[in-house]
């Protein structure tokens, strides 16, 4: 059965730090292909927030490059997203995805990030 567990939202004030993690099983480590966030936030739609591919290319939204971090431990199955300099405007649900090699998508039941202002 395949798992994503995410960790590390919580609530924080402007301008603080967070560090996401999102650790996937019941998947070869090298089936997978690409992990990512993604984050809805209330009466929004779910949006791309970072991508890594199994090479360690990157690709971010343009409203956190230059803030936000993401890496990846392929020997874990574990994508990471550090959050810096937050603004109230990222809070929303933050959720994981893996897409295999073979094009199928895992979600993770998603965590709460809330930057008060």
């Amino acid at each position: 059965q395949v798992q994503l567990v995410e960790s590390g939202g919580g609530l924080v004030q402007a301008g603080g730090s967070l560090r996401l993690s999102c650790a996937a099983s019941g998947l070869d480590t090298f089936s997978l292909n690409t992990m990512g966030w993604y984050r809805q936030a209330p009466g929004k739609q779910r949006e791309l927030v970072a991508t890594i591919n199994r090479g360690h290319s990157t690709n971010y939204a343009d409203s956190v490059k230059g803030r936000f971090t993401i890496s990846r431990d392929n020997a874990k199955n574990t994508v990471y997203l550090q959050m810096n300099s937050l603004k109230p405007e990222d809070t929303a649900v933050y959720y994981c995805k893996t897409t295999t090699w073979a094009g199928s998508d895992y979600w993770g039941q998603g965590t709460q990030v809330t930057v008060s202002s």
